[in-house]
């Protein structure tokens, strides 16, 4: 069938050099698309041949499927220390991208992660012609040249019309760097295309899974875009979701530890991005995490396109992101705020400081006991009005009981014996909530430190992920189907922690009428916390894990030193009725929820 397909070839041929006429222009759909990309990539057809059976479909981009250049060499490596980039001739796209330093997570594979590979992505620019007819540039055949600039690895591709009409993407790779230089310029086409509307230019990349957990991996995989000079935001975890922007300087699809970014000198007008979640069933859906896709225009200018970008793949590494000054840092999800801060200016630079000196899991441990040293102050005040409101907790009961009739009286007494007493009873709120910033900045930074990733430490032997020392027969919802280790240890200790603090706010917390036991829901809790925190850290990074293990530890051996050493009831309660032999002044505060108490209780008596 091929000779035959090819002896009919030859003679259309030399009929057509014979009676010198043109071929006909048709529609796309005459030539059968698959017929015509097994002729192109057969090198023993001949440029005439190939050309005639090209023409029907392509028109005048028919010259440069015929160039033997861009068919004899089907593809480029663009390579140096850090990254290999395979560029396809067909399309001018990256088809493979692998990171040289980092191997994918099964134990005992050589094979390095790779975030393109096996047809996952596409970039394709859509051309309406001047005889209104569309092609994808992603079928279409660019001519490779590469050189070496002042060391660097150039490869322009050229997509021809003509030796002097070509559109044309041109990268340039450093040495040791994840960044690309990228361009697309267009030469001549103004009589080949329409260039009164901008071209759609599509990425899409359907993201491999890399790491160990894939629900875990899912979880920190999403869409991030800057947007309107500085700004940037996310898609979110939806089972697909979607945004219009304006102004948009770069999109990242973000694979947890990897991502691939493209950036722009100019703008994107206004970009359509998508994220689609496909992992419905994380014991079926083991491939892929999610699907990207990114619609951007690519705006003409003088009737010539011209624009100048950047692409990105590599580990989502806060210090290497950070170096290029482009606002890349905030691909890494440290915390919005406050929390973003800590970690940026606190736990960062002293995580980066310990592990040059220590191995991973003992950093954490040491950062841990430094954090928890930080916040002991905060510990002891917690605890010292715990203390204080469980003295004061007899008289107030008397309280309780004298005014059950009149709660509002009952309330203005209780006003004035914490007012004479030198008791706040907000003052054990105050310093807990003081924690939650640093609790929720390591909640963030643990997950993002790609540091961690195939780092081990006692049996885990990979703080990202989670320390499984049992793999289970069947699988229990939320749990999973393995048994991790460092859960169970930060889910005893959190027990104990609760069993020692959470009597003595019981204790502390004064009864009030029409509402629940605060007692007994406590104790409730007691129990609760640390299942939840079974359940749901059984898939979490075993780093994070050990973090709250060590924290607990520690917090329930300060308090101990705070109860038996520190802190004397007996001098608390002294103090207390010392306190209450003593002029005391209101502070202003004071004075004015004192004198609304009188006014509600005088506008009560005047009803009455």
């Amino acid at each position: 069938m091929y000779n035959s397909q090819q002896k009919e070839l030859e003679e259309q041929t030399k009929k057509q050099e014979t009676e010198k006429v043109a071929p006909t222009t048709t529609s796309t759909t005459e030539v059968p698309k698959k017929e015509t990309v097994a002729t192109v990539i057969d090198s023993t057809v001949s440029d005439s041949i190939q050309t005639l059976k090209l023409q029907n479909s392509l028109g005048s981009f028919a010259y440069s499927a015929a160039l033997p250049s861009a068919t004899e060499a089907a593809f480029t490596v663009l390579e140096n220390d850090l990254v290999r980039l395979k560029i396809a001739n067909k399309g001018g796209y990256i088809v493979e991208a692998e990171m040289k330093q980092f191997e994918q997570f099964q134990k005992g594979s050589a094979q390095n992660v790779q975030i393109i590979k096996e047809n996952n992505a596409n970039f394709s620019i859509e051309l309406k012609t001047s005889d209104n007819r569309t092609l994808q540039t992603k079928d279409l055949f660019f001519e490779p040249k590469l050189t070496e600039e002042n060391g660097n690895q150039v490869l322009s591709l050229k997509l021809k019309a003509s030796p002097t009409q070509f559109l044309e993407y041109r990268y340039v790779l450093k040495p040791n760097d994840y960044m690309l230089d990228f361009g697309i310029r267009s030469q001549g086409l103004d009589n080949i295309i329409n260039t009164s509307n901008p071209l759609n230019l599509e990425w899409q990349l359907k993201a491999f899974r890399n790491e160990k957990s894939v629900t875990y991996e899912n979880r920190y995989t999403e869409l991030i875009f800057e947007y309107e000079g500085g700004k940037d935001d996310y898609l979110g975890q939806g089972k697909s979701t979607s945004d219009e922007v304006k102004n948009v300087t770069y999109v990242a699809f973000k694979q947890h530890f990897f991502s691939s970014i493209l950036l722009t000198d100019t703008p994107f007008e206004k970009a359509i991005v998508t994220s689609e979640n496909l992992v419905d069933d994380d014991k079926i859906d083991t491939v892929f995490t999610k699907n990207f896709k990114a619609s951007l225009p690519l705006a003409f200018k003088n009737g010539e396109l011209n624009h100048a970008m950047n692409w990105y793949y590599g580990p989502t590494d806060y210090h290497i992101l950070k170096k290029y000054d482009r606002n890349l840092d905030e691909v890494v999800p440290l915390g919005w705020g406050i929390f973003g801060w800590i970690n940026r200016y606190v736990f960062i630079p002293t995580f980066d400081l310990l592990v040059g000196f220590f191995p991973y899991g003992i950093a954490i441990i040491i950062l841990t006991i430094l954090v928890r040293i930080a916040m002991s102050p905060v510990t002891y005040k917690s605890y010292l009005s715990q203390a204080k409101m469980k003295v004061l907790r007899p008289e107030i009961m008397e309280l309780g009981t004298k005014f059950a009739k009149d709660p509002m009286k009952k309330q203005q007494e209780t006003m004035k014996l914490y007012s004479k007493a030198g008791v706040n009873p907000m003052a054990g709120c105050v310093p807990a909530l003081l924690q939650i910033p640093v609790f929720y900045a390591l909640f963030s930074f643990f997950p993002s430190a790609i540091e961690l990733r195939q780092k081990n430490f006692l049996w885990a032997d990979d703080l990202s992920s989670f320390d499984s020392i049992l793999q289970l027969p069947f699988s229990i919802p939320i749990y999973g189907n393995h048994v991790s280790l460092f859960p169970i240890l930060a889910s005893i200790a959190i027990f104990f922690y609760m069993k020692m603090t959470t009597g003595d706010q019981a204790m502390s917390a004064p009864p009030q009428e029409g509402m629940p036991d605060m007692g007994k829901i406590m104790k409730i809790m007691i129990y609760i916390s640390p299942i939840m925190m079974l359940f749901f850290f059984n898939n979490f990074a075993s780093g994070l894990s050990l973090y709250y293990f060590v924290s607990n530890t520690i917090t329930i051996g300060i308090m101990l030193v705070i109860k038996n050493f520190i802190i004397d009831e007996k001098k608390i309660h002294a103090k207390i009725q010392e306190n209450k032999t003593k002029p005391k002044t209101m502070n202003r505060f004071q004075r004015k929820m004192q004198e609304m108490m009188e006014e509600a209780e005088k506008q009560k008596n005047l009803k009455k």
